[in-house]
């Protein structure tokens, strides 16, 4: 019979299908994308944005520890059941405060950042105690107490907010790059921190759906709201056929060997910067989403430099994204995916048309990278599409 410690950590025989709470989980997420499009679209300025992506990361790294979470220990003990509520309930709190979060509400979106990670910390250590895993657990619980101070210290410190969470993010981010290194303790092992491929990939393309999905919310909602004439139409097929592209981008083809690709590497390298390169990709899809309601909202209004970039700007990243996840999976790029961000860059430069060409220029870029994939031009012939 498996002691209690084994009990906790996800065996060999565990499956490695998402679980229920973890799909629960997601949904927070909605909630926080959602509020995080909104809250760009209410700033479009540059130290919006640079605020807008502080939130966005703090709202991202708890999803991926969490995600690492549930792939280390077993999904059906009721310590990780009730983890994985808390952070759901954690993250959805997140989202409320989002809108605020650097005036009013900053004590609450810290609170509850630190909250789900030193509850994850301080229940899995306990429970492993006397099991050579604890101090993997000790570890990552000693980075996330010290990064807890300067969270913690800027929702009490309005005017020293945004310097202090990002001295905590850049703690949060390089904790795991470095093997959360910790006095007495030593590295963390690197077959302490394997990942199941299989269960991460599929992790991974759930999120992304989650944000697709915002995207097509967002599409949907605007144009509701609109007089359902012909170029806000046009507008919204535009932003529905942009999501499909995006989709199709990303899982094809290296979203799809994700799996057996972490299986094979360092799982300090690829399962962490595969994390990062998420990120980038998400916040394409932040910002996509801005853009389609400023196309769909006003579709015939010749747009100013803001607009034109915003709605540039958020492909521009998940193509970006979408690039250096290819090279790290498989240390190739594929040259038209690079052609097309370079095709984007200078359509944002010189365009000053209706919003509505901006997006067909946008949705035309995709198109045309996902057509040059499938036919195989670009890539090489023993990586195909890489």
């Amino acid at each position: 019979m498996a002691s209690r410690p084994e009990r906790l950590l996800r065996g060999g025989d565990s499956p490695l299908s998402a679980s229920f709470l973890e799909l629960f989980f997601d949904l927070a997420f909605v909630l926080a994308l959602s509020q995080l499009a909104t809250h760009l679209l209410h700033d479009l300025t540059l130290a919006g944005a640079l605020r807008t992506a502080v939130l966005l990361t703090g709202v991202w790294w708890i999803w991926v520890p969490t995600t690492w979470f549930a792939d280390w220990y077993d999904p059906e003990s009721p310590a990780v059941r009730w983890l994985l509520v808390g952070s759901a309930l954690g993250s959805l709190l997140i989202g409320v405060a989002i809108p605020q979060a650097l005036d009013g509400r900053g004590l609450l979106f810290a609170g509850a950042y630190v909250s789900v990670h030193i509850a994850r910390g301080v229940v899995t250590a306990v429970g492993l105690r006397g099991h050579p895993r604890q101090i993997r657990t000790l570890r990552i619980l000693c980075w996330f107490s010290v990064s807890a101070v300067p969270w913690l210290a800027g929702g009490f410190l309005p005017q020293w907010r945004v310097p202090l969470w990002l001295l905590a993010l850049a703690l949060d981010l390089t904790g795991p790059r470095l093997r959360w290194p910790t006095p007495g303790m030593g590295r963390t092992r690197r077959e302490e921190l394997h990942l199941a491929g299989e269960h991460f990939a599929e992790r991974y393309q759930q999120i992304m759906i989650i944000a697709l999905g915002e995207l097509v919310l967002v599409a949907g909602l605007s144009y509701a709201g609109t007089d359902l004439h012909f170029p806000q139409t046009v507008a919204f097929l535009l932003v529905f056929a942009t999501a499909v592209l995006i989709g199709l981008l990303y899982v094809t083809p290296a979203g799809q060997r994700l799996g057996p690709a972490i299986e094979r590497a360092d799982p300090a390298r690829l399962g962490v910067i595969t994390g990062y390169l998420h990120l980038v990709m998400i916040a394409g899809l932040v910002v996509t989403a801005v853009g389609a309601e400023l196309s769909i909202a006003h579709p015939m209004e010749t747009g100013d430099t803001t607009a034109v970039l915003v709605i540039l700007s958020g492909p521009t990243l998940f193509l970006a994204g979408r690039i250096l996840f290819s090279a790290a999976i498989h240390r190739r790029l594929s040259w038209p995916r690079v052609a097309a961000l370079f095709v984007l860059a200078a359509a944002a430069a010189v365009l000053r048309l209706p919003l509505l060409v901006v997006s067909a220029v946008a949705t035309g870029v995709a198109l045309l990278v996902v057509v040059l994939d499938h036919a195989g031009i670009g890539s090489y012939r023993h990586r195909s599409g890489a």
